[in-house]
């Protein structure tokens, strides 16, 4: 018989709301330190801009190993809350001892522990909010936690920089501080929903997701999504400054134009989801995002605030039905493990979009024209994406059937 405060029913506004809160607060340290990378690691240690870039990657390599880690342990213990408490509370402590790092391998090895951490609980954050959508319904509960995922990475960023006009250290410190306050606030507001269903071992549990083939869908998307993300961190600036001559200020407001309608759209988008079908939404949003990031290098430069607003709309409509995607076709024995993989397949997107974008437009660039070059950066992340939606259109049809069902426990497996 579980307590009563482990399984107490708690309101889906409430819910939300915590999720809400809980996540921002995760996301806000990932981004806090980019208006400083040059202070932080370029200066403090006298390195490259390749070596300062690999910064921003190296924890995602962390996170790809760690996700599906959490999400399997998670599923065996059948326990979320006290492992995402853990996962902060570690994460707190390493962005501390990045502030006195003594050389630059020091740095990079606690940065990749950091992203290993920050993985570990976000994953499980949404394995939570997953176990709570399979009992209420899954498009409001993913629309929050989709919103606020992009919510806390479009306030990251400025704060980050305000921060840092005091000193360079203090988005490290306060990633610290923000980290230690979120694992605080998990232990006292999270309330769990039971898991129905535990996977028989680590192994058994991911064994399952394998053979569970349906979920490649939501895999496939989140990983051409980030892809994309990918093309716009390495060639979006980089266009901006070379081709249209815009200062920092004016690259960040753009920016700022396609993440908040992204994170204000993704609660609406969770409410049309619920009454629509996954081809439509889903299929049919994210080919009209493939349109729009392919127009981006074609458009004048006065239009390109309206396209950010309509592309930030569209990766809405796109990333909350994958979420939902996910949360549907996972049996209960699997979920958090499920959530892993569909962290880790969006890390290695974002991992190989910034190479293949900076490689695109630098070789068709000095065979052509830098701006030819750049075009063809967003016309690949473009086809990347209208690609993911013809391949993986009749596993979406069959899903909006019903054909599809989850397996339960890893002897349903095929």
């Amino acid at each position: 018989m579980t307590t009563a405060t482990h399984h107490q029913p708690v309101s889906q506004t409430r819910f939300m709301a915590i999720l809400g809160l809980l996540i921002i607060l995760v996301m806000l340290p990932v981004v806090m330190v980019i208006p400083v990378l040059k202070q932080v690691v370029q200066d403090r240690y006298h390195v490259g801009e390749l070596l300062t870039s690999l910064f921003m990657s190296v924890n995602m390599v962390g996170a790809l190993i760690a996700a599906p880690v959490a999400g399997s342990w998670s599923d065996r213990l059948g326990r979320r809350r006290p492992l995402i408490a853990g996962g902060l509370l570690i994460d707190a402590v390493l962005f501390a001892l990045m502030v006195w790092a003594p050389n630059y391998a020091t740095l990079m090895a606690l940065r990749f522990l950091e992203g290993a951490a920050h993985i570990f609980a976000i994953s499980l954050l949404l394995a939570v909010a997953a176990d709570y959508a399979k009992v209420t319904g899954s498009g409001l509960i993913m629309g929050v936690a989709g919103g606020s995922l992009s919510l806390g990475i479009a306030l990251g960023a400025p704060l980050g920089g305000l921060l840092g006009r005091q000193d360079p250290l203090l988005p490290l410190w306060a990633g610290a501080f923000v980290s230690l306050v979120a694992a605080c606030a998990v232990i006292v507001l999270l309330r769990e929903q039971p898991i129905a269903h535990r996977a028989e071992s680590l192994r058994a549990a991911l064994r399952l997701v394998k053979n569970n083939r349906a979920l490649l869908t939501p895999f496939t998307y989140v990983f051409v999504e980030r892809l994309a993300q990918g093309f716009f961190v390495s060639c979006f600036p980089l266009y901006l400054r070379n081709i249209h001559h815009q200062d920092p200020a004016q690259i960040g407001a753009l920016m700022t134009m396609l993440l908040l309608p992204f994170a204000l759209a993704c609660y609406p988008f969770g409410w049309v989801a619920e009454r629509t079908t996954r081809t439509l939404l889903l299929g049919g949003g994210s080919a009209l995002y493939a349109v729009g990031v392919a127009l981006v290098g074609l458009v004048p430069l006065g239009a390109l605030p309206w396209l950010m607003v309509i592309l930030g709309l569209l990766a809405a409509a796109m990333f909350i039905p994958t979420l939902m995607l996910v949360a549907d076709i996972a049996g209960e024995s699997v979920k958090a493990t499920a959530m892993g993989g569909f962290n880790s397949f969006g890390s290695i997107g974002f991992l190989l979009g910034p190479f293949l974008g900076g490689a695109i437009t630098e070789w068709v660039g000095q065979a052509y024209a830098p701006l030819v070059g750049y075009r063809a950066a967003f016309m690949t992340a473009g086809i990347c994406v209208l690609l993911c939606v013809l391949v993986t259109l009749p596993m979406l049809i069959r899903v909006d059937r019903g054909e599809l069902k989850p397996a339960l426990s890893p002897s349903a497996e095929p």
